[in-house]
């Protein structure tokens, strides 16, 4: 069974954001902070859940992971306040040797795209690099599997709780990925479901966690993959684009370059080289 101290901080981190309770984590125990909560808190919802039993539960799928661990990875402290509180993780003893490079674009993406998220990600893993994407659909299962055949390790960031895959015929991806040396991080406890609330924060936490962004194609209303985009250039990460299609499917890579929040790479290799 979990300690109390752990456990509750994992039952602070499944209720409140993180701005909300850092400030107080830092200078009073998990249980005093959870216990104090748990008093004001008017609805009685917190008094029902039981910290530690919901803990040793999800830790049958995944691991959890809070700051002061070895796995924890230095660059989310960039997010400032709203650094996670913790991670659940598979593949947890790989997560520090995972240096980051995310490749991620559309869900639905033109034919062009996939191609060039092949060279891509092919690219970045043999230069020895950890290829960062979701388990989505196009663009960043096919970076997975173009890194994976590269013979490199990847990182996969989801947007649901660890004890399924999303999408849910992705499970054997989801699997792989562990076994071959890579890891899978979620902000999210296990039987979480994905949502747009879910899907934003992912997005944040995997501009955090790389060092650079290769954004193949995104729409403007591409939620996920723009929104990495953002966030990577609000926190001074490279943002690389290749030349837009001319597709409408391309119109947040336009974008991102007309307000200079991207650069603008011809191949693989001139983003290999930007990012030395």
């Amino acid at each position: 069974m979990p300690s109390t101290a752990l456990s509750e901080r994992a039952a602070l981190a499944a209720h409140f954001p993180p701005h909300h309770v850092a400030a107080h984590l830092a200078h009073h125990p998990a249980e005093e902070v959870w216990q104090y909560s748990v008093d004001h808190d008017a609805s009685g919802r917190l008094a029902q859940y039981k910290p530690r039993e919901e803990l040793a539960n999800a830790q049958l799928t995944c691991q959890f992971v809070i700051p002061s661990d070895d796995a924890w990875p230095a660059a989310l402290a960039d997010l400032g306040p709203d650094r996670p509180l913790r991670l659940w993780v598979r593949g947890h003893e790989q997560l520090p040797q995972l240096t980051a490079r995310a490749v991620t674009g559309n869900r639905a993406a033109t034919a062009d795209a996939l191609t060039r998220t092949k060279a891509f990600a092919t690219a970045v893993a043999e230069a020895g690099h950890t290829v960062t994407a979701t388990l989505a659909y196009s663009v960043d299962s096919a970076a997975h599997r173009a890194a994976t055949q590269a013979g490199r390790p990847t990182l996969a960031v989801l947007s649901r709780g660890l004890d399924r895959a999303h999408p849910h015929n992705h499970a054997q991806l989801l699997s792989s990925i562990p076994a071959s040396g890579g890891a899978v991080v979620s902000l999210f406890p296990p039987g979480t479901p994905a949502s747009g609330a879910t899907l934003r924060a992912s997005a944040a936490l995997l501009a955090a966690l790389v060092r650079a962004v290769v954004l193949v194609e995104a729409q403007n209303h591409a939620e996920a993959a723009m929104h990495t985009a953002e966030v990577a250039s609000d926190l001074n990460r490279p943002v690389l684009v290749p030349p837009p299609t001319g597709d409408v499917r391309a119109d947040g890579n336009v974008r991102l370059l007309a307000e200079q929040r991207a650069v603008l790479v011809a191949d693989p290799a001139h983003a290999l080289a930007a990012l030395r």
